[in-house]
């Protein structure tokens, strides 16, 4: 069957232009100026809106276990979230912790994922446990699996951290085989001192939390990744969550050498803040509890990561999506801020609030566009298959509405929470068609899509490196 979408300005990373867009089957095969489409084709009005890729969340974690529980979102649920919003790729994480076999974590995640995504979704790795073995893996995965990224972890010993010799180690083999190493980059041993300090001091509040995270600790472990790629022959190295200034003058400054340093920061770090969310009264704050954590409002955090994102010294935003519900699972950490569960959930709202960025001139068109779509794509290896609208990609696109209004909240959200962190915010847009290989998946506020119909993308090679 062949589609066409008329009347729309398609944006992609080079600006907008009026462009009718013709689908066949579950591909993109031709754009035409407006009015000289051929006749045929089934109409899809998109007169006032902007056609833009599907979106593609390069840092989810559905299912993921943490602090004695999961992330509340299956795979079910945050791909139709994500598809709502939107999003119609992610990529989640499977998970090796120290002790076990690589490939037996990514078959976990394969069981997890396997009929029940409602998008198309890739997978990094995450190496808990950096050895002989999990380092035969890396090869593995990169030339069997289509997965050429993995995550270590500078925080969290005892769970996921690695020291800098197994960094170092992950850092040449990933400089061999062409792979990214993506990292938490929190000084993890020395927040560990800082939390059991506040906790013998009786601070036990979730604003502590943050305030056992200073930005100092996040900038030395963004600065120390930085230092060991570049003694793994400039390995490139991907800084997840960045959320704070001092982090990205380390990154600034990296990329300035020319380095293969590349970051993302997140929806959370661009709007939220310490004081008024993760400080907010009572145990209220623990919603917003997640690490890198929310930095102050009196600092210049905020503007510095727009700042970032329009330099391209950030080059992507994500959402780090790890959902908990307020009771029950953030409950954990009642009289104990250290035992909250970490993760904000937002898998659904990331293009709305990229786009408010947009309305208020902090955005272009253009840099929306990369940020939640293309440079996603082209940094983990799914480009020109998603992330851009041309002849031969896949037909994931949306129809975003600028003159539609989205109000969030609890009510309306679709990811499997209790409450939302971004409860009455209100933005000057509305995702207002979404459409997944060819598939119509949601319009007007209608989701038609069902759970089995995303597959699985093996990716390649980042297009960023030489």
């Amino acid at each position: 069957m062949t589609t066409l979408l008329k009347g729309g300005t398609v944006v992609g990373p080079t600006g907008a232009v009026p462009a009718d867009v013709l689908i066949d089957g579950e591909t993109i095969v031709a754009l035409f100026a407006p009015g000289t489409a051929p006749e045929g084709p089934e109409i899809i009005d998109a007169t006032g809106k902007y056609v833009i890729p599907g979106a593609v969340d390069a840092h989810t974690h559905m299912e993921l276990p943490f602090g004695g529980t999961h992330a509340s979102d299956t795979f079910d649920t945050g791909t139709r979230a994500a598809a709502i919003g939107g999003t119609t790729t992610i990529i989640d994480f499977a998970v090796q912790r120290t002790g076990e076999v690589v490939q037996d974590g990514l078959a976990a995640w394969h069981g997890k994922a396997d009929g029940n995504c409602h998008i198309d979704y890739a997978f990094h790795q995450i190496l808990g446990g950096v050895d002989d073995e999990s380092l035969k893996a890396m090869d593995h995965l990169v030339n069997n699996e289509g997965i050429t990224s993995f995550k270590l972890f500078m925080a969290y010993p005892g769970v996921f951290y690695s020291d800098d010799g197994q960094i170092l180690r992950a850092m040449q083999k990933a400089r061999d085989n062409g792979a990214m190493i993506m990292m938490h980059a929190e000084n993890g041993p020395a927040i560990d001192v800082l939390v059991k300090q506040a906790l013998e001091r009786g601070e036990t509040d979730p604003i502590h939390h943050g305030i056992t995270r200073p930005q100092e600790l996040e900038a030395e472990a963004t600065s120390r990744a930085i230092w060991l790629a570049a003694v793994a022959a400039d390995c490139p190295l991907y800084i997840v969550h960045l959320s704070a200034s001092k982090a990205l003058e380390q990154v600034r400054a990296a990329r300035d050498l020319g380095r293969n340093v590349f970051a993302e920061t997140c929806p959370q770090y661009l709007y939220l803040t310490l004081e008024d969310q993760l400080g907010a009264p009572g145990f209220e704050g623990a919603k917003w509890v997640c690490s890198t954590p929310l930095r102050s409002k009196h600092e210049s955090h905020r503007a510095d990561l727009w700042q970032g994102l329009r330099t391209n010294d950030l080059s992507v935003v994500s959402t780090d999506h790890c959902p908990f519900c307020f009771k029950d699972q953030k409950e954990l950490g009642l009289g104990d801020f250290s035992r909250i569960p970490n993760g904000i959930g937002g898998v659904e709202h990331r293009v709305d609030l990229l786009y408010q960025g947009v309305v208020d001139g902090k955005l272009s068109l253009a840099r929306w566009v990369e940020t939640i779509a293309t440079t996603p794509a082209r940094m983990f290896g799914l480009y020109p298959r998603k992330g851009v609208i041309q002849p031969g990609s896949d037909a994931d696109i949306v129809l975003y509405d600028p003159n539609g209004r989205t109000r969030i909240s609890v009510e309306t959200h679709h990811m499997n929470m209790d409450h939302s962190a971004w409860e009455g915010w209100e933005i000057d847009g509305r995702v207002d068609t979404v459409i997944s290989r060819g598939e119509v998946i949601a319009a007007g506020g209608e989701y038609t899509g069902r759970a089995g119909r995303g597959r699985y993308v093996k990716r390649g090679l980042s297009d960023y490196l030489l």
